[in-house]
């Protein structure tokens, strides 16, 4: 089912001040990792928590999207997500002895990437990648903004678009390597959602993928 006009009109007046606003908060967060009292597990679940909110709140389309998504198909969904979060995996894991035979700087970047743990329980990074995180960047990256590109501009330059940004606000680490593993991951997970139109697959992949490689079987 598709959203009526007068609901993509919403979801598009908000999209480029939501765009700013994620921004505006994403930049510093990659850029410092804490603000306050806060690490970059609160920061991220903080931020994601309000932007979803901004989003899926002013945009009809985006919700109705999800609720049709989550009533059909669950099982071959939840399926598929965990097949490609392995598939995932194993492109990373490859990666990853490659870079560091290959590229002198891969090693101090895989390690700081790592390094977002430090002073953070593994449960309460669990739980935050679980319920929220993994989730909730699917949920705003692909369920609201490429869609809403892809309304606009086309399902394939949506796919494109929303991966540039999705990469962009990484440039703030000053890390490649974390800069190189979210072009891929959004690529790939922009291109499962544009293939198959569903936000339970692309969340339980990215979901499982986050949870496999920071804290199941990390890399670094």
């Amino acid at each position: 089912m598709t959203a009526s006009n007068s609901e993509v009109g919403v979801g598009a007046r908000w999209l480029w001040p939501i765009l700013a606003l994620a921004a505006a908060l994403f930049v510093p967060l990659f850029r410092f990792q804490r603000i306050g009292p806060l690490d970059f597990w609160w920061w991220m679940s903080a931020t994601l928590a309000g932007l979803l909110a901004l989003a899926y709140g002013t945009d009809a389309g985006a919700r109705r999207a999800l609720a049709d998504d989550v009533r059909s198909g669950l099982l071959k969904k939840l399926l598929l997500g965990l097949l490609s979060a392995v598939l995932l995996y194993a492109v990373f894991w490859a990666g990853n002895l490659l870079s560091r035979r290959l590229l002198p700087f891969a090693a101090g970047g895989i390690e700081a990437v790592y390094g977002f743990r430090s002073g953070a329980s593994t449960l309460r990074v669990a739980l935050l990648i679980g319920l929220l995180i993994g989730p909730g960047e699917e949920l705003f990256w692909r369920g609201w903004l490429q869609r809403a590109l892809g309304e606009r501009y086309g399902a394939a330059a949506g796919w494109l678009l929303a991966t540039a940004l999705y990469t962009g606000i990484h440039l703030a680490s000053g890390n490649p390597m974390l800069l190189l593993a979210a072009l891929v991951c959004g690529l790939y997970w922009g291109w499962l959602y544009l293939r198959y139109r569903s936000l339970v697959l692309v969340v339980v992949s990215h979901t499982a993928w986050d949870l496999t490689v920071f804290l199941l079987f990390p890399l670094g």
